[in-house]
């Protein structure tokens, strides 16, 4: 097996020491262009590619951040993992995918990560205990947190969100100028220590509206099935008054609750009930289903996240505006 070219076998090709071609690899190092055009032509001509294993011992850098998720079942988070990515990578780190599950419990995925010297751990999901970072395993030295697309709970802990509030605001103005007024809301799976506050918004606006009585149920998690089991049961139970608009907290909860709707139960949708989701996934905007919805900014929201994690801005929560997105189901 061919062995790797090394820094100092480069440094002798180009002239120059091999502290310089460290610089020559490390960006917003200083170097002379004149130097840097030596070490890249040496690099080149020796297939040399830095030992991003060994320099991170001598920057206490990795490069490697951590993205904690625990529900897979909801669509909507590989459109944020592709962006989250795509622009670690674009600024020379790599994500390091966490899967948090009955068996991989949060405080094993911070311990694993903190072996690994990840620079930072993002927190993508719905659960997360703020105990956790109390925990008397982890010690004082846990890398930097982000929650993205939820909002923190947690003290010290910033998030990157969609602002909820906005929204809500515009979603329940435009059902109450629709003309609706027998509104339900389905929550997704419950929240720990990062929330969505949709559904307090939700209320909070239709009850500025005279309307305090709002429908709700629960699904136990963002997936098809849970959305069109949602509202089975609710529909199964209820005859009279039921409800003329369902808002559900995420557009694969409402796409399962259409289908249900229309197929099980022969209902029409706007007409008998319409639908609202949250985040337009490509699959609402079908003509199979039509599914009003609203847009988060998540290329903004990773982007944010992206320099938080370089210091190029304060760690701080940040709230982004979204677009509401009008179709067919209202």
């Amino acid at each position: 097996m061919r062995k790797r070219a090394t820094a100092k076998q480069v440094a002798n090709a180009a002239g120059v020491s091999k502290w310089t071609v460290i610089r020559a690899f490390t960006e917003g190092a200083s170097i002379t262009d004149e130097s840097k055009r030596k070490v890249l032509e040496a690099a080149a001509a020796l297939n040399y590619t830095p030992n991003l294993l060994a320099r991170s011992l001598a920057t206490k850098s990795t490069g490697q951040i951590a993205v904690f998720v625990d529900d897979f079942a909801n669509p909507q988070k590989l459109p944020f993992l592709e962006t989250l990515t795509e622009q670690l990578q674009a600024v020379g780190r790599v994500a390091m995918l966490i899967n948090i599950n009955h068996h991989f419990d949060h405080v094993h995925a911070l311990l694993h990560a903190d072996q690994r010297q990840v620079d930072a751990i993002i927190l993508f999901g719905t659960a997360f205990r703020d105990e956790t970072l109390t925990d008397r395993q982890l010690g004082n030295g846990t890398p930097p947190m982000f929650v993205l697309a939820r909002d923190s709970q947690i003290e010290g802990v910033p998030a990157v969100v969609c602002d909820a509030e906005l929204a809500l605001r515009e979603i329940v103005d435009h059902l109450h100028d629709k003309g609706y007024r027998r509104p339900g809301f389905m929550s997704g799976a419950p929240a720990l220590s990062t929330a969505l506050r949709r559904r307090e918004y939700f209320s909070k606006f239709w009850s500025e509206k005279g309307i305090s009585h709002i429908a709700h149920f629960a699904a136990e998690k963002y997936s098809f099935e849970a959305g069109a089991l949602g509202i089975r049961n609710y529909l199964s139970s209820t005859s009279k008054d039921r409800i003329d608009v369902l808002m559900c907290e995420n557009d694969i909860l409402a796409l399962g609750a259409m289908d249900e709707i229309r197929g099980k139960f022969g209902l029409s949708v706007p007409d008998d009930i319409a639908i609202v989701g949250f985040d337009n996934y490509e699959l609402g905007g079908s003509s199979a289903y039509g599914l009003t919805t609203y847009e988060q900014p998540l290329r903004e929201m990773v982007g944010v996240i992206i320099r938080m994690i370089k210091n190029e801005h304060d760690p701080e929560t940040v709230t982004l505006p979204g677009r509401l997105v009008l179709r067919s189901s209202t």
